[in-house]
């Protein structure tokens, strides 16, 4: 039977270790699975564009799990009353081809999508920083800041968006959630980013924007860029990529997708795989500007579908879905088709 994980499931699972734990494993298993990138048959998204939005199957497999995730970013959908990002996911048996896990993952890729970013952060970032901007704050902010706090030991985030209620919205959650956390509401772009330690740039509208600008870097920081994730979807100006390091998860997926798609094919970048596994330097000095490029890759939907699993087995949770046939006849396709419905009729 495949194992069924709802949204309940999911809430369940964080209630029951509480979410700073879930951000905690939710970094361990990212870096497990980064530091065997070689292990991994990988491929850019497979995604299909229309003009408000873009829907993406996200594949990767090992010898042993293949898993996809399905995902949308419809910044449109939030006046319709239904969420920008929404997906699920499988995880199936290379051997047999049986899907073992069925999962939401909407809420789960906020998770892991924050637990990406302090993944690279870790290495990225100066050890001793305390401050964070955080520019967007829509569903992604909350994870982010809280990861950024509970895991780092970020004191104090500094919020903007155009949108006012979500700031408010972000600022309560914030307040409520970790009353040790400083929460600076900001005028502008530029005051957020004012003497910050890490820049988090998370906004959702497709659309090639403007967010941080080079004049803005100050020696040190490091920008976690999230946001910019789509082929015409941007946050950074590319002199912002030019005067700092970057990073990225899947080199041929970021070129198409991310900030560094204004940048000439032969800009220099490093794949964070590489620094995990001490093949390359991460942060080399306290001056340095570094950049993580982050578009969101299939490894990381990998690694949160087999934590949900692991939790999952922990908790007792999740129901059996009988979403492939159980066939008395493996060869007998028909039989149960036709036997169902005759079953079905003498019972009642």
């Amino acid at each position: 039977m495949t194992t069924l994980l709802t949204t309940r499931d999911v809430a369940r699972i964080v209630a029951a270790h509480g979410l700073p734990q879930m951000l905690a494993r939710m970094v361990e298993y990212l870096e497990a699975d980064f530091r065997r990138w070689p292990d991994f048959e990988k491929c850019a998204r497979l995604a299909s564009h229309s003009e408000v939005g873009v829907i993406e199957l996200m594949p990767v497999s090992d010898a042993t799990d293949y898993s996809f995730k399905y995902v949308n970013g419809h910044p449109k959908n939030t006046r319709e009353g239904l969420p920008t990002v929404m997906a699920f996911g499988v995880l199936a048996d290379v051997a047999t081809g049986m899907p073992t896990l069925l999962s939401e993952l909407t809420l789960t890729t906020a998770m892991r999508t924050a637990g990406t970013s302090v993944m690279a952060a870790k290495r990225l970032a100066r050890p001793d920083s305390k401050v964070m901007a955080l520019v967007g704050n829509g569903a992604q902010s909350e994870f982010q800041a809280l990861a950024f706090h509970h895991l780092l030991g970020i004191d104090q985030v500094r919020l903007y968006d155009v949108d006012t209620e979500a700031t408010a919205k972000l600022t309560a959650h914030l307040q409520a959630a970790a009353p040790t956390l400083r929460v600076v509401r900001c005028g502008s772009i530029a005051e957020a980013v004012r003497g910050a330690d890490i820049v988090t740039t998370v906004t959702a509208d497709k659309t090639n924007a403007t967010i941080l600008t080079p004049e803005m870097l100050e020696p040190g920081m490091h920008v976690n860029g999230v946001g910019g994730d789509c082929p015409g979807k941007t946050e950074l100006h590319p002199g912002v990529l030019q005067r700092s390091r970057v990073f990225v998860e899947f080199e041929p997926q970021t070129r198409i997708e991310g900030d560094l798609q204004h940048l000439p094919a032969d800009f220099a970048v490093t794949e964070f795989w590489r620094v995990l596994t001490g093949q390359a330097e991460g942060r080399r000095d306290a001056s340095e500007t570094t950049v993580f490029d982050s578009v969101g890759f299939a490894l990381e939907d990998y690694s949160a579908l087999r934590l949900l699993r692991d939790c999952a087995r922990e908790l007792g949770l999740g129901a059996d879905a009988d979403i492939i046939p159980a066939l008395a006849d493996p060869k007998d396709l028909y039989g149960h088709l036709m036997g169902a419905p005759q079953a079905q009729s003498q019972a009642a």
